[in-house]
């Protein structure tokens, strides 16, 4: 490969730009109409303009990528994460026209895309599964009665979906109708498609999920585990590798258990195996992730390893240059996700201009970011605007260097989730590692919380973005009357 698109934006395509450059590849921007002037443009060696600034016309119009790839003479596309990653659609087009996608076969998409084609691909290598319906739910009375059999508290949970859309907790049959409803009208809204499916709902669950790598010739490796259980509405927030409570012996089963998950769908690329585990230490295979991680920059920093070269590697027909033997977990990473939010407000989303931003410049401090002073946050994405990673030789050593790692991050003009790392940092559960996913409702200033779901989020959202398109600022500034009062009713 001597030329790759990259079909993202942000920090994501800017970090792949860069293992490209190191690799003396050539790389390909597109770019939407208020990412003009986006560092991601300014770094490519070319740059194609998709069209409008929604998504949907934009970094998800397959056929304007594909054009542009063809056009430009790429010889593969990357696809970051979010976007059009995980399309498998994208990935039948993509190999109809001779082009290489750097991730895994449409057939290996279509399998782990779907929760319940992926539960049924790994049910002959005995992955432990949490207990629930093998197939969409499509008579109510009939899923009542088998939550009652499962045991309540139950969770409906999307079967094409993720990132907590189309998932809702069902404590009791009283509310199982209503809860139903709510979960298949959120999926359909979400993701094109209704089915959803039900699991016993694991109470105090930690999120443990291994990275794994796959090449063309049946080799296998896993990169061991990340903890991922500081979270927000299903949204991670902090990610560390390796986790606090995992052994080596359960390391090693689920290592084991999430290569066999790879093998199942004959998996060739990076990706991630998700799994839930409850306060006895027993783990439940959760979905696989075809794709590149959003906190894989921990799993880097404690190998060693450039994932994305391991992509690239892979995707031109290259076998895994090491084996499990060759692995080894080398001193502790954390990665804070900064997104523009106000933790004080409920993670409210915070947007406007970035006034003044200055990274910390310290040893083993990593910040994967794509912002500068004077930019605008957009309404239009995903409001993570960088990751601020850290590595040393112990958990404790890391936590300190993140602390000091924060206070000497500084970006004004919007609100941002450093305030909670600091806070998740001082945090006595999460020092000890005594925490599950729980840990934002059970910690985090409950006084100032409220029992928040994706239907609010989403309706708020819709509502400044009408304002925004009608041109109506609201100062986001929480003593403002106008914006107190509208996010009273919201």
């Amino acid at each position: 490969m001597k030329k790759i698109l990259i079909a993202n934006r942000g920090e994501i395509a800017l970090r792949v730009m860069k293992t490209c450059r190191k690799m003396g590849i050539k790389t390909i921007a597109v770019f939407s109409e208020s990412d003009r002037t986006s560092l991601h443009v300014k770094y490519a060696d070319e740059a194609y303009l998709l069209g409008p600034s929604p998504s949907s016309q934009s970094y998800l119009a397959i056929d304007k990528v594909v054009e542009i790839a063809k056009n430009s003479g790429a010889d593969g596309i990357h696809p970051g994460y979010g976007f059009l990653s995980e399309n498998a659609a994208f990935a039948e087009k993509l190999e109809n026209e001779g082009i290489k996608l750097i991730g895994p076969s449409p057939q290996s998409m279509k399998i782990m895309g779907d929760k319940l084609s992926a539960k049924e691909a790994v049910k002959k290598y005995n992955i432990p599964l949490v207990p629930g319906t093998e197939s969409a739910v499509t008579d109510i009375s009939n899923a009542k009665e088998e939550c009652e059999k499962i045991g309540f508290p139950v969770l409906i949970k999307a079967s094409a979906g993720g990132g907590g859309k189309g998932m809702r907790i069902v404590k009791n049959s009283d509310e199982f109708e209503e809860q139903m409803q709510l979960a298949v009208r959120e999926a359909q809204s979400a993701f094109g498609d209704g089915s959803v499916f039900i699991e016993k709902f694991v109470t105090k669950p930690r999120h443990i999920e291994i990275q794994v790598l796959g090449d063309d010739y049946g080799n296998y490796v896993y990169l061991f585990e990340r903890e991922c259980s500081i979270q927000r509405r299903h949204q991670k927030l902090v990610e560390e590798s390796p986790s606090p409570i995992i052994t080596e012996e359960i390391r090693n089963k689920m290592g084991e258990a999430a290569v066999n998950v790879a093998r199942s769908c004959n998996y060739s690329g990076a990706g991630t195996v998700e799994f839930l585990m409850d306060d006895k230490s027993n783990f439940y295979f959760l979905e696989m992730n075809t794709r590149l991680q959003v906190e894989h920059p921990v799993t880097e920093m404690i190998t060693g390893i450039d994932l994305v070269e391991e992509q690239i590697k892979i995707a031109r027909g290259e076998k895994l240059s090491f084996t499990q033997q060759d692995l080894k977990i080398n001193g502790h990473s954390i990665e804070l996700r900064i997104c523009s939010e106000d933790p004080d407000d409920n993670f409210v989303p915070s947007i406007g201009k970035i006034l003044k931003y200055s990274k910390p410049k310290l040893t083993n401090v990593r910040v994967d970011d794509c912002i500068e002073e004077g930019m605008e946050v957009s309404i239009y994405y995903d409001n993570m605007i960088s990751k601020l990673i850290v590595w040393a030789k112990t958990r404790n050593e890391a936590i300190a260097l993140m602390k000091q790692a924060i206070k000497n991050y500084k970006i004004e003009g919007i609100s941002t989730t450093l305030s909670f790392g600091e806070f998740v940092m001082n945090n006595t559960d999460f020092i000890d590692g005594n925490f599950d996913t729980n840990f934002v409702e059970n910690n985090f200033r409950k006084d100032k919380l409220i029992d928040s779901n994706e239907e609010i989020a989403a309706i708020f959202s819709a509502w400044y973005f009408e304002l925004k398109k009608k041109n109506i600022i609201l100062p986001n500034n929480k003593e403002n009357k106008q914006w107190k009062e509208n996010r009273k009713k919201y």
